[in-house]
Parts: C-alpha cells; structure tokens; sequence
C-alpha cells in the first residue's frame, strides 16, 4: 500500500549532482563557484547568528528586496525572495500551472522543470532544441500557462537573444519565465523585458556567482500583478534571516563577484580552448559550466568513471541527446589545469 498520490508514486524525483563523501576531490559537477564569498558577506551572517534567531524572518524580505531594487534599477514591489530559484519555480507551477494546465519549455534543459510539473499533475509540452540551441519554433504557440527558457540553458551553457526571447514573450498565452541562474557568466541580461512585456518574469540566484550555493537564496522580478500573486502561495516565511543578511551584504559587495565571474570567464575560455584540441565539440558556453561532446575511443561514460577514479567529479547525463557529452563546471585556475592534464593522460593512453 502506498501512501502517496499516483502521480508521485509513479515519478521519480530531482537528482542532483553527486556529493562525494570523502575528502581529496576535484569537484566540477555542481556548478558552484570555486572562490569564497567576500569576507564582508560572511562577517555580516556571523553577526547576525545571534540572539536573533529566536525570531521568524521578515515574511517577505522587504531588506532584501529594496536593495535589489535599487541595484536593479526596479521598484521593490516588483521583486519577490525565495528559497533558491528553485522555490520560485515551485510556486510559478503551483500558483499559475497547477493541475491539467500546460507548462512548456525546450529541451534538453533543467531537469528540475520535469520534476515539479510533474508533482503539480501539469501537463507537459518539451519541445527539443534545433542543433544550434536557438529557440525552437514549436514554443511559439498559446495554451502553454507557462512557459520556461533557461538562459543561459543547462546543461549546454547556450543562450538566446533578447530579441528572440521579446517575440516570445509576445507570443506564447501565459507567463514566459526567464530562469537566469548564470547569467553574471553572460555578456547580456533579459531584465529589461519586465517592463516591455507584463507576462515576463526574471528568476535570478545568489548561488553561483555570489558563492552563495549553502545559503539557498533567489529572487523573481515580475510586474507588480505577478508577484502579488505568486506570495499568495510562497511558504509563509521561506527565506531566513541569515540568508536575508547574506543576500543584502553580497548585493552591497558586488563588485567582488564581478570580479570572480570576470575570473571564471577566462578560465571557461582555457578550458574550451583545450577540449577543443582533444578533438572534443564544445558548445560556446555563457555559464559558468561548459557542455562538451566526448570524441575519441572513450565514451563519455567511460571517461567520466575516469575521472571519478581519479577523484574528479564531472556531470553525466545517461539521457537521449546527452549522452555522448559531459558538463563541466568552471573551477579555480588549479582545478581546471589538473582536470586538462588528467584528461590529456587519458588520451595519450588511448
């Protein structure tokens, strides 16, 4: 006897990228960033870890969201804090698709977006990307509640234009989100689309250029109609005070993440160059992650059970269209040059 719905009986949940369990690894398949947090980020948690952990947080984050207004160049009212972008996706599908209602999106891309359709009992409608990673034409269709582009996307690091992404908005019936976890790793953002187009709602996150991953903390930016609507099914009080202090004290340091992102663009640069001269394809990445399809005697399988032996984590995908490929997330300038020798080890031993 199951005690659960049959929808959730049937699915299977999110997995996330591997967390090794002993010291000593290599650790490229998360994504995270390779540097710390500035140190006026941590010396602001470290104070607030106080006595004041006794009470709740403010419910809406209202310090959080006036400073990302006023780094934004958006009013507050127009911002909403979550738990991670991944708590706003969960209540853009459990406030806007819910039930029977459509949720649409390209893939391959987050996988996350299957996931929580699936919980809400949504109806799904994944259109697969061309060979170039530009918006596919069946997204430009109605009926979808919502419909959702990473950009840049995951796991391919590939971005579309703000062009193609303003006809899209203009298009589809719904709400057309742009999940904009890497875009600090881009040389363009799709902000500006809020106030060209109500239906339009920005996700962006502190975990990855913020070196912000273990605070868990995101933010939506959306005309004022959508987020009033979207608090109405937010957890009541889904971001802590720590994670308020962090984000406010990071917005205020961001110069130190421009910095780091600016570092990891030219170590993404190195490692493209040199994946390129194994023979590899390698998709021109925006993130701070490179996709790269695996040439050679080798599978990509193979060499990523390689490299775990040789204690460096990558990500493999055993799904259709992935699988003759690897994600490799940007690590710090040593990181990137063990992973190039080991790789080029590999291939002499071929």
């Amino acid at each position: 006897m199951s005690y659960f719905r049959p929808n959730i009986e049937k699915m299977s949940g999110y997995t996330p990228g591997e967390q090794p369990q002993e010291a000593g690894f290599i650790k490229l398949n998360t994504n995270e960033s390779p540097y710390p947090p500035p140190a006026a980020v941590v010396k602001a948690v470290r104070a607030a870890a106080g006595a004041d952990l006794r009470l709740y947080p403010d419910p809406m984050a209202n310090a959080l969201r006036r400073t990302i207004a006023e780094t934004f160049g958006v009013k507050p009212e127009r911002v909403l804090a979550g738990n991670g972008s991944d708590d706003l996706l969960t209540m853009i599908l459990r406030g806007i698709v819910g039930p029977g209602r459509i949720v649409a999106y390209p893939v391959p891309t987050y996988s996350l977006y299957s996931t929580l359709a699936k919980i809400e009992k949504a109806r799904v409608r994944e259109v697969p990307f061309p060979d170039d990673f530009t918006l596919p034409v069946g997204l430009f269709r109605r009926g979808a509640a919502a419909t959702i582009i990473a950009n840049p996307n995951s796991p391919t690091g590939t971005m579309v234009s703000n062009a193609a992404l303003s006809r899209l908005a203009r298009a589809v019936s719904g709400v057309l989100v742009v999940d904009e976890a890497y875009v600090d790793f881009a040389d363009r953002d799709a902000m500006s689309l809020v106030e060209k187009h109500p239906n339009v709602i920005v996700l962006r996150t502190f975990s990855k250029s913020f070196s912000l991953c273990g605070i868990r903390l995101g933010y939506a930016v959306a005309r004022e109609d959508v987020i009033e609507g979207l608090a109405k099914v937010k957890d009541s009080y889904n971001v802590n005070r720590l994670a308020i202090v962090a984000g406010v004290a990071a917005l205020e340091n961001i110069a130190a993440m421009r910095a780091n992102a600016e570092k990891i663009r030219r170590t993404r640069a190195r490692l493209t160059a040199a994946l390129e001269k194994l023979g590899w394809f390698v998709y021109p990445s925006q993130s701070n992650f490179l996709f790269a399809r695996v040439k050679g005697p080798l599978t990509a399988r193979q060499v990523y059970e390689e490299l775990k032996r040789r204690k460096i984590l990558v990500r493999y995908f055993a799904a259709p269209g992935l699988d003759d490929g690897l994600r490799i997330s940007i690590g710090s300038e040593g990181e990137i040059l063990a992973l190039i020798e080991q790789l080029r080890e590999m291939h002499k031993g071929e």
